[in-house]
């Protein structure tokens, strides 16, 4: 038996459960009406939008302030053929990126009131990801096939457009820098989306997530090797209240910022300090503790998606074979951890014990 356990430890590696709390969520009190006259439309398709966006590259690359705006142009062909081009705002954005990148992660800020009917009408900000250092661009590609999984697993995600960008540095004309990168969801959009609020203040645990919701987002953590959040410290995580549905004092969660897992493989990617991990492609389980039937159920929705998991990196058209081939060997190593010897197999920490689960 010790052998056994010693040989799975690549799945549910170990916990890191969060203090419990009785924070009852205080966010979101009164009703909430879904906007269905939204017209945000960014989102509709996954076809890739090619934007050309001039803004001083130089400055923004020196500086990387995260609260000074430059004046920037963007310009597209909407889907309805017309020519866009909009007076926007940018700004630097992120923690770890900000000062690791070539090219730091960007906001760009519409004005509402300037809408113009185009892919980003609706949109007030938006989080822009690009490449991150030359020659790495895989890495861009691997972060969005990371949501796109997200989104298979749950419509409670954070949906994203794939962008092919001209970057136009207005201080040092010349030939623009062309890459892909992509748009994520706001939170504003998310919220009419999904008829909820987000919980911006208080001390929140995985306690105070509702149980179904937590699994598969840790879970889902562990799947791809995102050691990389925290719903104490939100890092990394948005939490969600929908009034008057579901449990009353619980939230929702919805996780962002992929860069760190293991799939993506970043080569800067690595686990903090405290971790019982090494490497970002091992894994680490830092969901809470359950019973036997309740990893059993969370469980089979992994296992009644994989093929899909699989069909969204195999039809995916921008990114290399060899690294298409990594991501899906990456993802075979959980769903191998899952199969072995038919048997569900979890290694916990603390006060929880090792489960060994027989499937039926």
């Amino acid at each position: 038996m010790r052998k056994l356990i010693l040989s799975v430890l690549v799945l549910f590696a170990a916990i890191v459960p969060e203090t419990a709390s009785q924070q009852v969520l205080s966010a979101g009190q009164g009703s909430i009406d879904i906007d269905k006259t939204l017209t945000t439309r960014l989102f509709n398709t996954d076809e890739v939008l090619e934007i050309t966006l001039s803004f001083d590259i130089t400055t923004l690359r020196k500086k990387r302030s995260d609260t000074e705006y430059l004046d920037a142009v963007i310009s597209y062909l909407s889907d309805r053929n017309d020519t866009i081009r909009q007076n926007i705002k940018v700004r630097a954005r992120g923690n770890y990126r900000r000062s690791y990148c070539d090219f730091p992660p960007i906001h760009l800020n519409f004005k509402l009131k300037d809408t113009i009917d185009g892919e980003f009408a609706g949109i007030d900000k938006i989080k822009l990801v690009p490449y991150c250092n030359p020659g790495n661009e895989d890495y861009v590609l691997r972060e969005y096939l990371v949501y796109k999984l997200y989104n298979v697993l749950t419509d409670f995600s954070l949906k994203v457009r794939l962008l092919r960008i001209n970057f136009v540095n207005t201080s040092r004309p010349g030939k623009p820098m062309t890459q892909y990168g992509f748009v994520i969801e706001p939170v504003k959009v998310f919220e009419k989306r999904t008829g909820t609020r987000e919980v911006e203040s208080g001390k929140l645990t995985q306690n105070n997530i509702i149980p179904g919701y937590m699994d598969r987002y840790a879970i889902f953590s562990y799947m791809i090797g995102n050691p990389d959040w925290s719903v104490a410290s939100r890092h990394n995580v948005l939490i969600f209240y929908r009034p008057g549905k579901e449990s009353s004092d619980k939230g929702m969660i919805v996780g962002y910022d992929f860069d760190f897992a293991g799939i993506v493989n970043t080569d800067y990617a690595v686990p903090a300090a405290d971790m019982p991990i090494k490497s970002v492609r091992e894994r680490v389980y830092m969901g809470m503790c359950r019973t036997e039937a309740e990893y059993r159920k969370a469980l089979e929705e992994f296992i009644q998606k994989k093929d899909e998991f699989y069909s969204v990196i195999d039809n995916f058209p921008y990114l290399r074979e060899r690294s298409k081939k990594d991501m899906k060997m990456f993802l075979e190593s959980f769903y191998s951890g899952i199969d072995k010897r038919n048997t569900i197999i979890f290694k916990m920490s603390g006060d929880c014990e090792y489960f060994f689960v027989k499937r039926r």
